[in-house]
């Protein structure tokens, strides 16, 4: 019996449910805070700068700059879009949860709304295409001499490349990977390199994710690009194109360097032979099947 006299009715006292309301959003907040500062300082320094670039690794090129500023700034406007329309969709649901006569009063056409939901995604898609105009230009420019120049063959299923700098009086030397070796691709650090893209095959791609780009290999055409390496090191490259049984082979290696390295590095492939045009690997310049020179 209540202490009010009535049999199986226990009396609370009165705002005792809302009182543990807000002991519920402090512990839920407070659980979060804690969450959060276990997982940003759980992490390494390398994964919190990944987190900075939302994902991208650490560019090695004078063109991932306008890669980057792209990324993160179309990152930013869908965060800023998206908190915009969350917030008034809740707004929305909170404010008008029931009908009453605070409720605004419905019609049919409201012609001030028609036209800024209207012209809203243009002016969106309009500022996305221009700054994807501006950073593509400038990703794709190509300088009148370049420093160097490789020919880059995608064949199945390996790389070579042909280097035309002229080493001990030879004009060029190659160097080709095999499935089981994968080829090695070396660049000077802070010289400006001009790439021509070529298949006998298959379409294929040539990616380089710390360059930020990547360009189709396609049959019967050249594609081109040019970049300058900023950073010395060693990237993991490969064909982002599915080109048949073995795709998942054809990887490489980019190991950046300095000029005299990599002045060694031709001589040695000069001495081994591997001079002229790309004569080493297996179908690097014939269509299999075909007889005859692509």
């Amino acid at each position: 019996m209540g202490s009010n006299g009535t049999p199986g009715v226990e009396e609370r006292p009165a705002g005792s449910a809302g009182a543990t309301r807000p002991a519920k959003r402090r512990l839920l907040v407070g659980s979060a805070v804690v969450l959060g500062t276990l997982l940003l300082t759980g992490c390494s320094t390398a994964t919190t700068e990944q987190w900075k670039r939302l994902g991208l690794p650490e560019g090695a090129t004078d063109r991932t700059e306008a890669i980057r500023s792209l990324w993160i700034g179309a990152w930013i406007a869908a965060l800023i879009i998206g908190v915009m329309v969350w917030g008034l969709i809740l707004w929305v649901v909170v404010r008008y949860r029931k009908r009453n006569d605070d409720a605004p009063r419905q019609v049919r056409y409201n012609l001030p709304l028609e036209v800024l939901y209207t012209l809203a995604p243009f002016a969106i898609i309009g500022v996305l295409f221009f700054y994807t105009v501006e950073h593509g230009n400038q990703v794709t420019k190509m300088d009148a001499n370049p420093q160097h120049t490789v020919n880059v063959v995608g064949q199945q299923w390996q790389w070579t490349f042909n280097y035309k700098d002229t080493v001990d009086g030879q004009q060029g030397v190659w160097e080709t990977g095999t499935m089981d070796k994968p080829a090695t691709l070396w660049l000077p650090v802070n010289e400006s390199v001009h790439f021509d893209l070529t298949s006998p095959d298959v379409i294929h791609s040539f990616w380089v994710p710390s360059f930020y780009f990547k360009l189709d290999v396609i049959p019967g055409k050249t594609n081109k690009f040019e970049l300058t390496p900023t950073k010395t090191g060693t990237f993991a490259g490969k064909c982002a194109e599915l080109c048949g049984l073995y795709h998942s082979r054809m990887v490489f290696t980019v190991k950046v360097v300095d000029r005299a390295e990599y002045d060694a590095h031709l001589r040695e492939l000069a001495a081994k032979g591997q001079t002229g045009a790309a004569t080493g690997g297996a179908d690097a310049t014939t269509i299999p099947g075909t007889g005859g020179e692509k």
